[in-house]
């Protein structure tokens, strides 16, 4: 086979003459391209709703021709590189959590803290011959890092994200990390805001025990409402006006008034909560008045947010099913992008 290779002249270079792909360290790369192209690959393949529109996005934005598989295997390798190194580091952190030290002094202000799990489709099915497979994300943030809007509501402008698809046991070094990241040990008050999850519930107490945990108000007002609708046989009439009554109370901290209300036994049909358990696992994270009272957001619209900007925007398109590993590389991509980490990417390039 007969090769050749170009050569160019510098007058700069020691060498007059090399090999272009020596000059340009493509001939150290596994795709023959530079790594600021293959950074700026990664960044595309995660950022277009598909690997091919980020084939296409590269085309008209630096009119370079690369495939959409080539752009898919140099983001999960990318990606790869990330998801390693966070979890290297959320396992350090979790396995010498005695050894973080704080100062004393702590600012005032309120640092949050939100997870939750949400499904993304793989081509894996499990032990239950399901494909689906739930990440976890964790968002954190402080009261300094929002803006508040004309309408009273508010536009948190600086935010750490960490996603992972796994165990809650293993997630916990993401969530201790992710906090760090915000400021935790930084800041008076910290407070965790849930769905009402066991693993939400026990991990918030083992890892940070001086915080305040917050039943997240819309999922307690979505299951009286479903448990409303069941009770009275969809009769809108009947239930509108007792859920509303509930919820009233609820905000006013009439918690037992409400347990009086609810049957302490009763068979309850397959995604109809039982209330009353529900209420009674959470007790002493439903004190909305004192919440309110102290300034605290009682509702987790950020962590809804995030799962729609971390994963949804990305891997829950029409028709889309992923590796395992595949969708966990994008997220951890997604995370530090939205987290404004992408230098955090870049870094971990030279040390690959």
């Amino acid at each position: 086979m007969e090769l050749s290779r170009d050569y160019y002249y510098c007058r700069k270079c020691r060498n007059k003459e090399a090999p272009l792909d020596e000059k340009l360290e493509t001939n150290k790369t596994a795709h023959k391209m530079t790594t600021g192209l293959m950074l700026e690959t990664a960044y595309y393949g995660q950022n277009q709703h598909s690997f091919d529109s980020a084939s296409e996005m590269l085309k008209r934005a630096l009119q370079i021709d690369v495939s959409k598989e080539t752009v898919r295997t140099i983001t999960e390798e990318i990606g790869k590189i990330v998801y390693e190194s966070d979890k290297a580091r959320a396992e350090h952190i979790i396995n010498n959590m005695h050894e973080i030290e704080f100062s004393p002094e702590k600012s005032k202000g309120t640092l949050y803290i939100m997870t939750d799990g949400a499904a993304v489709n793989t081509r894996v099915k499990d032990e239950n011959g399901s494909t689906w497979r739930e990440n976890k994300t964790v968002i954190a943030f402080t009261d300094r890092n929002m803006i508040k809007r004309k309408d009273g509501g508010n536009i948190i402008v600086s935010k750490e994200y960490s996603a992972y698809i796994g165990t809650a046991e293993s997630f916990r070094g993401y969530v201790l990390d992710t906090a760090i990241k915000a400021g935790y040990g930084k800041f008076h008050d910290v407070v965790i805001i849930g769905d009402g999850a066991a693993w939400i519930r026990n991990m918030g107490s083992e890892l940070f025990p001086e915080a305040v945990q917050i039943l997240d108000l819309y999922h307690l007002k979505e299951n009286i409402y479903t448990y409303a609708k069941h009770k009275f046989n969809n009769n809108e009439k009947a239930y509108t006006p007792w859920a509303e009554a509930l919820i009233d109370k609820m905000e006013k901290g009439k918690v037992q008034e409400i347990l009086n209300l609810l049957p302490k036994a009763e068979k309850l049909p397959a995604g109809i909560v039982n209330l009353r358990t529900y209420i009674l696992n959470n007790i002493d994270r439903i004190d909305y008045p004192k919440y309110k009272e102290k300034g605290y957001f009682v509702g987790s619209g950020a962590i809804e947010s995030a799962n729609k900007v971390i994963l949804q925007r990305r891997l829950k398109q029409a028709g889309m099913r992923w590796s395992v590993s595949g969708a966990q590389y994008v997220l951890s991509l997604r995370a530090k992008v939205e987290s404004g980490r992408w230098n955090d990417v870049v870094e971990s390039q030279k040390s690959a």
